[in-house]
């Protein structure tokens, strides 16, 4: 093949066959990008059932065969026209579980561990948005407001801050009193203490090994003097527990709840969007919060504007 121009030092001339093969691998591959971004849904149609992988977790999945996300995810694949099906899983699991591809935090970054079966289409269960886990999955718009604080047993001498309007100072204020006092946190969480510096806070670190439903009433039980809750498990854990624990104060800033997707699942994502912010507006979306955590509109009035609360 020449080129128009006819310069000498322009032309080149390529054999047939690679030509072709040139044409269909580009063929291919474009065929391939299309076919991930188009049959996501189709598959779960074809299918006929959504598959929620989902922890244990607060109020958002009780265990008991409901809870807020159990209930949304449920809405959700009646909205799709599919049965749905729980499929449980554990922390150190669920983005493998849903993504074919385990991996392991390290700070913001990740470190993929090899290839696993994929479990499920969508996981939710309360799952914090963390750069880390930006890297591994799609997050759908938020559904539920969060923060980590620091709690205490009701009877420990370390008091509540005194807020400010600035969470930066607050978040100061609280990590004051971490200075030679135990603390309880677990990794690939949004407790993981090694989110928030904490090691320079001369905090003793101990890395909790069971649930994140266990965390509290370890509290409670004297494991520590100290743990980091995020807001959800607070509110249930004050609620569970009332008069044996206390809030001191933020560790961090305020931060989202989602629903992850699979990357290659953008129009599986799209639709849940859809579907959430048609909920948000007739009223299904703050009935079903509500029923599970009564009191986080007090906390966070801000996140439910332009929600109907009818």
């Amino acid at each position: 093949m020449i080129m128009k121009d006819g310069k000498a030092g322009l032309a080149r001339v390529l054999p047939v066959a690679t030509i072709l093969g040139l044409t269909m691998s580009i063929l291919v591959l474009c065929f391939a990008v299309a076919t991930a971004h188009a049959t996501d849904i189709e598959e779960i149609s074809k299918a006929g059932v959504l598959r929620h992988l989902g922890i244990p977790y607060a109020n958002f999945v009780t265990g008991g065969g409901d809870g807020m996300d159990v209930e949304l995810m449920k809405l959700f694949a009646k909205h799709l026209g599919v049965r749905y099906q729980f499929v449980k899983t554990d922390w150190s699991d669920i983005f493998g579980d849903l993504t074919g591809q385990r991996v392991k935090a390290k700070g913001d970054d990740v470190e993929r561990l090899g290839s696993v079966p994929i479990k499920g289409d969508v996981a939710a269960n309360g799952i914090t948005v963390l750069p880390w886990r930006e890297k591994v999955v799609n997050f759908s718009r938020a559904t539920f407001p969060n923060q980590v604080w620091l709690v205490a047993r009701a009877d420990s001498p370390v008091k509540p801050i005194k807020p400010t309007r600035n969470v930066e100072k607050d978040i100061a204020a609280t990590k004051k009193v971490l200075k030679n006092r135990s603390l309880l946190g677990k990794t690939s969480t949004c407790l993981d203490p090694s989110l928030y510096d904490i090691v320079s806070t001369g905090a003793s670190i101990k890395l909790f090994q069971g649930g994140l439903n266990e965390i509290a009433p370890a509290l409670v039980n004297g494991e520590a003097d100290l743990t980091l809750l995020d807001v959800p498990d607070a509110l249930v854990a004050l609620q569970k527990w009332p008069g044996k624990i206390k809030v001191i104060g933020p560790i961090s800033d305020r931060q989202d709840m989602s629903v992850a997707f699979p990357k290659n699942s953008p129009d599986l994502l799209k639709e849940f969007n859809l579907f959430l912010e048609k909920s948000k507006a007739d009223g299904t979306f703050f009935r079903v919060t509500k029923k599970y955590y009564p009191f986080v509109l007090d906390y966070f009035p801000d996140f439910y504007q332009g929600v109907n609360k009818q």
